[in-house]
């Protein structure tokens, strides 16, 4: 598989990364969840996403089993800090110091090779949470830092206090149903050696086309599950469910899934350097690594546009935290 340099680092990922949110937190079981990870190994992904709020820590505990299988210097292991868990939350230096050892006890190792904020903590002085992630680095328990759902306010005051520690990433949303980032994000991020790792490429599944408009989700699928139905509500009106439907014969013609099309659609951006992916069956990361050799011609990209139409874009973001302001000592 296709690899790229994330930001400013030495770290080469692969364009296809495996998260684990609502999947190896105990949304599936051990057993699917190892047969996942060796089907990643297989396909060539080496790059790995996770956070310590995914199932309480849940989800670190099964990858930490896991992965200890496999040798460390032979893939790329991204967590994240933030969000309530049972031992605390936000981005102050008490809470940073504390949630990376129980990380990396729950993972097994030594050190996480990207740690990530995954919002921004408008209650904690951003100097405070620099300096903090500083001190993770320089201890050698994390080799690069980064964010998720930053806006670019808070991106730049990030930058302006950031010290030997660089931000080297950050994970917005981004698919054909959600482009907000292309405006200012992207561009913020590629002048200051920050690379994009993208989460919800598939739309929250609705770019699978399993959603049918005037249907009932599907039996199993993550908009039936009731923690998931008020997330992705917002993507299954018919008129998005319509304007995907479009999108089938567009696929269909290029000789591609609907999840290739979606994933090759965000890789087709130079300033992504990987797309995290989530997989209950090892047959759905099989197919999805193979959008990392696809190169999408003009027509077909005209045609996902006009697919798409008039769809309305949110211009607003999923974290009420991250459309806070900043917070400075």
């Amino acid at each position: 598989m296709k690899t790229r340099r994330l930001g400013d680092s030495d770290l080469e990922v692969t364009e296809i990364a495996l998260g684990s949110w609502l999947t190896y937190s105990g949304g599936v079981g051990r057993d699917q969840a190892e047969a996942c990870t060796r089907a990643a190994f297989e396909a060539g992904i080496n790059f790995f996403d996770t956070a310590n709020v995914y199932g309480d820590g849940a989800s670190e505990s099964a990858w930490g089993e896991i992965l200890s299988g496999y040798p460390r210097d032979g893939y790329v292991l991204a967590t994240k800090v933030y969000f309530e868990t049972s031992a605390g939350s936000g981005l102050s230096a008490e809470q940073i110091a504390k949630q990376i050892d129980l990380s990396l006890e729950r993972l097994q190792t030594d050190f996480v090779d990207l740690y990530q904020c995954h919002r921004f903590d408008t209650d904690v002085a951003i100097e405070e949470t620099m300096e903090a992630l500083t001190e993770v680095v320089d201890s050698g328990k994390a080799r690069y830092i980064g964010f998720s759902e930053w806006t670019p306010e808070q991106i730049r005051a990030g930058l302006e206090v950031a010290g030997a520690a660089k931000l080297v990433s950050s994970q917005p949303q981004y698919s054909t149903l959600w482009r907000v980032p292309e405006d200012e994000v992207f561009p913020l991020c590629s002048d200051n050696g920050i690379s994009q790792i993208v989460w919800s490429p598939l739309g929250q599944g609705v770019l699978t086309g399993k959603y049918e408009p005037g249907s009932p989700p599907p039996e199993g699928s993550r908009a039936s599950s009731d923690q998931m139905g008020g997330f992705i509500a917002q993507l299954l009106t018919d008129e998005t469910l319509e304007a995907v439907a479009r999108l089938k014969p567009i696929a269909a013609e290029a000789g591609l899934s609907m999840p290739q099309l979606a994933l090759a659609w965000v890789l087709r951006r130079d300033e992504l350097a990987s797309a995290i992916i989530g997989a209950s069956r090892p047959e759905q990361v099989k197919q999805n690594v193979e959008a990392s050799e696809v190169v999408l011609a003009d027509d077909v990209l005209g045609a996902v546009d006009e697919a798409l139409g008039d769809v309305p874009v949110r211009r607003t973001t999923l974290s009420d935290s991250a459309s806070g302001g900043v917070k400075h000592r």
